[in-house]
């Protein structure tokens, strides 16, 4: 019997119990493996029975880690994104014109996206291939070159360089401001309110602003959405109030399809932030990406 060297399970189960511990779903972990979930079922029960113990707790609410799961996730996820970093480095050679960019649906199409023609117009012959996800689980830092992110600039392994300062206020349709006339933030609390789900927690929602803002609230009622864009939809269908992040949002209130409803307004608690791998040198075409941007993001500086 041939023994493997490094006395591992097999790197077949292990990949699945990765997806599935960092995806926290088998149905997630089989769409990402391009497998059934039976199969993702069968390699974690697999893994188990090689390693002795359960490595998740299975109920209603979805998948649970054990704590000897909780520690081979973590040693695995460094492991893999290390090795998919050295592998995209060894690619690198055949795609140096060829940068990735991540960010949010929000600030891909309410910031980004304009104003990207003036990149490409300038910069033909590097391709820019653009990841947008709210989910930021979806994006590994091999695959990623630069990622443009809301919050605080401090990251693990990632080097960090300021892009924009965001101001936040309630926003409406006009319709719905023009019926609500009068009202003051004070008042906000007992309003139909629009609540956007952000995956990524450092993300400011309603109870955050109200507390800034010292406005005293009990439980927030309203509709909730996973989407910010589909927020704004309804905001311009007059349905309600919802936060506005000013970079994001500025277009929709220029042309009249959104107002600021009342006078408040804050600055947020954090900022954009473009981000790249610290552990690898960039390529020239991404130092030019990073730069376009950085100059973009000062003539928005107002």
């Amino acid at each position: 019997m041939v023994h493997r060297y490094y006395q591992l399970p097999s790197l077949t189960s292990l990949a699945a119990f990765e997806s599935c511990a960092r995806h926290r779903s088998v149905k997630r972990a089989a769409d990402e493996l391009n497998v059934t979930p039976g199969a993702v079922s069968r390699q974690i029960k697999a893994l188990e029975e090689e390693l002795g113990v359960p490595l998740f707790a299975r109920s209603q609410a979805g998948l649970t880690l054990t704590a000897d799961a909780e520690t081979l996730y973590s040693v695995l996820a460094h492991a893999f994104s290390r090795a998919a970093e050295t592998v995209q480095v060894i690619r690198s050679g055949n795609r140096a014109k060829r940068v990735t960019l991540a960010c949010t649906h929000a600030f891909a199409s309410h910031w980004l996206m304009p104003r990207m023609g003036d990149f490409w117009r300038r910069f033909p012959d590097i391709t820019v291939d653009h990841l947008i996800s709210d989910d930021a689980r979806d994006f590994r830092r091999a695959e990623v070159d630069l990622r443009i992110r809301y919050g605080f600039g401090a990251w693990p392994d990632e080097t960090s360089t300021l892009l924009l300062k965001e101001t936040i206020y309630p926003i409406a349709g006009p319709d719905f401001a023009r019926q609500h006339a009068g009202r003051t933030a004070a008042d906000i609390p007992e309003l139909p309110l629009l609540h956007v789900e952000w995956v990524d927690a450092e993300w400011t929602g309603w109870d955050e602003l109200l507390r800034r803002a010292e406005i005293p609230h009990g439980a927030l009622s309203g509709r909730r959405f996973s989407s910010f864009g589909v927020v704004l939809q309804a905001c311009q269908d007059e349905q309600g109030v919802a936060v506005g992040w000013h970079r994001l949002v500025r277009g929709l209130v220029d042309a009249g399809r959104l107002v600021p409803f009342t006078d408040l307004r804050i600055p947020s608690p954090g900022s954009y932030y473009l981000s790249w791998n610290a552990n690898r040198e960039i390529g020239e075409s991404t130092r030019t990406l990073r730069d376009w941007l950085v100059a973009a993001a000062a003539e928005d500086a107002d």
